[in-house]
C-alpha cells in the first residue's frame, strides 16, 4: 500500500487576497484548524505516514504548525492545560513524518511534485494531496482516498480522483474521458484521456479530477521531461498524458463531498459544513445560523 504523500503547498493564494497575503493560504482556519491540517489528517487516516511539504519561502509557518513548539508546550505543562498539550501533540501522531523540501521557482503543479523527487525516488508509488481541496467523507464507512490507494494496490495503475459536476459546469474542471462506461461510486475505470475545461457540447463526461492522486514512482522520469505547457509551467496533467500513453491512467470515482478552500466563498462553505457537526461547537453555531436565518 502507499504510504507517502506530496503536497504541493508552494503557491501564492492570489484567489484568497488579501487573506492570504502574510499567512499561507493553507493556515486559513476552518473552525478551528487550518485547512491544511484537515488534509493531513485525511493522508493519516488513509495509512499515509510520510507526507512531503513542497513549499516555499513565504510558506514557513506551515512547517511551523507541524514542528514541535517547546515553548508553548512548557507552557502548557505548567499551567496545567493538559487537555490542550495533549491536543497540540497528536497533530502529528509518533509513526507519522513531515518533510519539507522548497520549490524554489514556482513553475507549475507538475514542477513542485518533481521537487519531492530526492526525498521519494523513483521506486515507489505515492499519494499526491491538493491542499486547496476539502474531501469530506462524514457519512461515508470509509475515506474516498483510501479507497483509491486501496484501487491502486489491486490494479497497480494511476489513479485520478474524480467526481460527478453538474454538466454546466464542466469547463470549469478537467474533466476525464473514460474508455469504457462511466466507473461507479468507489471503482476505477480505465481512460482514454483527459479535457481542461471543455465546452459542455464537448465534455467527454462530466467527472472532473479534484485533486488527489494516486501515481508510480515513474511519473518523476516523465516529469523531468515534460516541457512547460499552459502558462509556460510544467503542468501535472500534460505528465498524466504520457503516463496513460505508457502504463495507462484510472479515474476512482469518490462518493464523498468536496469542498474548494483555494478561493474565499469554499472556505465559507467548508466552515458551514464542518461547525455544523462539530462535537464542541456544532450545537451552538446550529443557534447562530437559526438566529441569523430568522432575522433575513
Amino acid at each position: 500500500m502507499i504510504r507517502k504523500a506530496v503536497l504541493p503547498v508552494a503557491g501564492f493564494g492570489t484567489r484568497c487576497l488579501p487573506a492570504s497575503k502574510a499567512i499561507p493560504k493553507e493556515m486559513i482556519t476552518i473552525v478551528d484548524r487550518p485547512v491544511i491540517q484537515y488534509v493531513v489528517e485525511e493522508a493519516i487516516a488513509a495509512g499515509i505516514r510520510e507526507i512531503v511539504l513542497v513549499t516555499s519561502s513565504n510558506k514557513s509557518a506551515i512547517e511551523n504548525h507541524f514542528d514541535t513548539h517547546a515553548e508553548l508546550e512548557a507552557s502548557l505543562e505548567k499551567k496545567g492545560k493538559h487537555e490542550l498539550l495533549t491536543m497540540l501533540r497528536n497533530i502529528v501522531p509518533d509513526d507519522v513524518s513531515i518533510i519539507s523540501i522548497r520549490q524554489g521557482v514556482p513553475l507549475g503543479l507538475g514542477h513542485a511534485v518533481l521537487c519531492a523527487r530526492p526525498i521519494l525516488g523513483d521506486d515507489e508509488p505515492f499519494a499526491v494531496l491538493l491542499p486547496d481541496v476539502l474531501v469530506d467523507n462524514s457519512a461515508n464507512s470509509a475515506t474516498d482516498l483510501a479507497g483509491m490507494l486501496a484501487a491502486y494496490d489491486q490494479q497497480q495503475t494511476a489513479q485520478l480522483m474524480v467526481e460527478e459536476v453538474a454538466w454546466e459546469q464542466v469547463e470549469k474542471y478537467g474533466i476525464v474521458a473514460p474508455a469504457g462506461d462511466v466507473p461507479a461510486a468507489n471503482e476505477s475505470a480505465d481512460l482514454a484521456g483527459m479535457v481542461e475545461k471543455p465546452k459542455r457540447d464537448a465534455a467527454p463526461s462530466n467527472l472532473a479530477v479534484i485533486g488527489r492522486y494516486a501515481l508510480p514512482g515513474h511519473i518523476f522520469s516523465i516529469l523531468e521531461k515534460t516541457p512547460p505547457g499552459a502558462g509556460g509551467e510544467i503542468q501535472l496533467t500534460d505528465a498524466l498524458e504520457t503516463l496513460r500513453e505508457q502504463m495507462g491512467v484510472q479515474a476512482y470515482r469518490m462518493q464523498g463531498v468536496t469542498y474548494d478552500c483555494g478561493q474565499p466563498l469554499g472556505y465559507l462553505e467548508a466552515t458551514l459544513a464542518y461547525a455544523r457537526r462539530h462535537p464542541e461547537f456544532g450545537e451552538a453555531f446550529q443557534t447562530l445560523l437559526s438566529r441569523y436565518h430568522q432575522g433575513e
